[in-house]
């Protein structure tokens, strides 16, 4: 048995480095805070291939003094702290000292620093026996800084160095000595965007700051200093996001709470947009989150979450930080205070506002065909997850429906008709607005001849053999089941489950084929994104051509879309755009190109399926149940719920006594 034994500072400062740098997105918010504890003004970020080569951080700060720069890679070495108490009035981005330690461990890391006091004497140099003869020859030699490298953690000690007035930090080859760590790094893409991600938030959180990013050589973003928030906003978010945003404050108790939310009619799928900032710091917090939704119960779609640029003031004594490796994370003395001032504050905001009568909707019309039918509920509007090994057992895997060889298309039956259920009549242009307008006479999504469009008399033959809907009896129960007479009883079909799988099939039949029918636009359509969503569209562009969508690169947070799914050509084209960038944001989930793919296929026959709510004439319902004979799993969707429920004439029989 191994005995027990002190570990070497370098391994002590490689496991640090795993909790606090685990990718170059890590490092760059680092060292942004460090630039910030600095009282930087303007602050540029430079970077090769995604950060993994290059991250160059440079500031006007108050710069390092030379007899720190060693300290400055201690681990542990901080000026923000002294004692144990002061862990509990922290004012600054940074305190725990393990940052630069941490760097300077896994890879070739270079401090450039000047503060203005040396700048213009140079003392230090002839005190470290600098050989310069005249003091001032140094500072005509334009000698005014020092520097300290360190090779993957083997420092050399401080040397004069020409450098203005603040710091300039620069990594090298991050994680070269750490091979196994490298490897895990993802794409330059998907790196650059969780980097653009970390260098939004300093940029939301300090509207003041003027703040450049470069990437291989290209301006990404120059955002000049600003007093007001909105101006950051629109310059980061887009003009279309700024200009639905409603301004909010309030003050309780010492505590100040303000910045924009999002109108009901933009919304998001996940979280991501709901940026929470605690005295200038990006944090997370369950809690306020959940007031945040709360707040908006009953305005948002099922599944939709709401968008939040919140600030908030708190007095250092009453959180503490120090609960998390980045700090993201954060302890109230008293949650529920700020849960209530939240929600209060939220809350007497929208009932001051006509919701109603200002509702904006997409510039296509997001209202469905005029008619005195009920409302859609929209209960299926949302994007589904993923289904549990449990809720999908009965559905084939990913896997092995790409695996199967797909039949050509010639042998597919009523192509034609699955075409016209979505291309033709589907009214799926408001699949995400916000809201909806009666759609009874929802014009059919066959055509009127859909009926005479199946083979034969109509009766198709079922994988069973039995006589297929034709010969049963079919009706429509709160537009969103169809309940039909069988030979075990009665089956009840979810529509929009049995539509979702028949259109998965048909599109992954396509895409199999190198067949998805798209349609080019005559003027590309210009859709405002984050910069993250843009890299990520960017990045994964081969694979949405696949799906017959069309994206190219315009300007810093823009993009073209040039074509589009015909079986989507009715859909708010913005907003599926959007949508694929949130599936695409997966972080955690390896980019596997064919799970990739399959999931997007998901999303989009989710899109473009029929929904609960909406009223189907007795010649689509027949035209749906024909298609359900026609596909290899028709008892789920492509998220593994069922597609249909049997009620067999025995347990008919039960439940009205007639047994026994």
């Amino acid at each position: 048995m191994s005995r027990i034994h002190a570990l070497d500072v370098s391994v002590i400062n490689k496991i640090a480095a795993g909790e606090v740098i685990e990718r170059p997105a890590n490092v760059v918010k680092e060292l942004l805070e460090n630039s910030l504890d600095a009282l930087a003004t303007r602050i540029e970020v430079e970077l090769e291939a995604g950060g993994g080569e290059l991250i160059r951080i440079v500031d006007d700060g108050d710069g390092i003094h030379p007899d720190d720069l060693l300290l400055a890679v201690t681990a542990h070495a901080t000026s923000k702290i002294a004692s144990a108490d002061d862990l509990f009035r922290v004012q600054t981005m940074g305190f725990r000292g393990e940052a630069l330690a941490s760097i300077a461990e896994v890879s070739r890391l270079r401090i450039r620093s000047c503060q203005p006091d040396i700048a213009t004497d140079t003392s230090p140099l002839r005190e470290r026996g600098v050989a310069m003869g005249d003091p001032s020859l140094a500072r005509r030699a334009g000698l005014t800084g020092y520097e300290i490298l360190s090779e993957f953690g083997k420092i050399t000690p401080p040397q004069p160095c020409g450098c203005p007035v603040g710091t300039q930090i620069e990594v090298r080859q991050l994680f070269a000595n750490t091979p196994v760590r490298r490897k895990f790094l993802k794409s330059i893409g998907t790196e650059f965007a969780h980097i653009t991600e970390h260098f939004t938030r300093i940029a939301l959180a300090q509207p003041r700051l003027h703040l450049v990013l470069r990437h291989n050589g290209k301006v990404v973003f120059e955002l000049p200093g600003t007093p007001q928030l909105l101006d950051r906003i629109r310059l980061l978010c887009g003009n279309e996001l700024a200009d639905n945003l409603i301004p909010v404050e309030s003050e309780s108790q010492g505590v100040r709470m303000w910045g924009y939310v999002g109108h009901p009619s933009v919304s998001k799928s996940t979280r991501k947009s709901q940026h929470l900032f605690l005295n200038g710091r990006w944090i997370q917090d369950r809690s306020l989150q959940h007031a945040l939704t709360e707040a908006y119960r009953g305005l948002l779609m099922i599944g939709r979450q709401p968008i939040s640029f919140l600030f908030l003031e708190v007095p250092a004594e009453i959180v503490d930080v120090n609960v998390h490796p980045t700090k993201s994370e954060v302890r109230f003395a008293d949650g529920q205070a700020l849960f209530r001032q939240l929600l209060s504050m939220l809350r007497t905001k929208f009932l001051s506002l006509n919701f109603e009568s200002t509702m904006r909707l997409p510039s296509n019309g997001g209202f469905t065909s005029a008619g005195a039918g009920p409302r859609p509920r929209g209960v299926e509007l949302q994007s589904w997850s993923p289904p549990t090994a449990s809720s999908a057992s009965g559905s084939p895997s990913n896997s092995s429906l790409w695996n199967n060889v797909p039949r050509p298309l010639a042998e597919l039956p009523h192509v034609g008709v699955v075409e016209s259920l979505v291309s033709d009549e589907t009214e799926i242009s408001n699949f995400d607005s916000p809201i909806e307008e009666p759609a009874a006479g929802l014009a059919s999504f066959a055509p009127a001849s859909a009926a005479d469009q199946l083979p034969g008399s109509g009766v198709v033959e079922t994988h069973e053999g039995r006589a297929s809907h034709s010969e049963l009896r079919a009706m429509q129960i709160r537009d969103t089941y169809i309940v039909v007479e069988t030979d075990e009883g009665l089956m009840l079909i979810d529509q929009h489950a049995l539509h979702e799988r028949i259109m998965y099939e048909y599109l992954r039949r396509r895409v199999l084929n190198n067949a998805v029918e798209s349609q080019r636009m005559l003027v590309p359509e210009a859709v405002e994104l984050t910069p993250k969503e843009t890299a990520l569209l960017l990045e994964y562009a081969d694979v949405l051509s696949q799906l017959g969508l069309g994206i190219q690169e315009f300007g810093r947070q823009t993009v073209l879309v040039d074509r589009y799914p015909v079986m989507l050509k009715k859909a708010n084209l913005p907003q599926l755009v959007r949508d694929l960038a949130e599936q695409l944001d997966q972080p955690e989930k390896p980019p596997d190109r064919r799970d990739l793919l399959d999931s997007l296929l998901h999303m989009m026959s989710c899109k473009a399926a029929i929904k609960a709510g909406q009223r189907l004439s007795p010649e689509e319902i027949d035209s749906l149940l024909a298609q359900r004979h026609l596909i290899e799993d028709a008892h789920h969707c492509p998220h593994g719920r069922p597609t249909a429920l049997v009620l067999t004439e025995n347990e008919l029989e039960r439940q009205f006594g007639r047994l026994g």
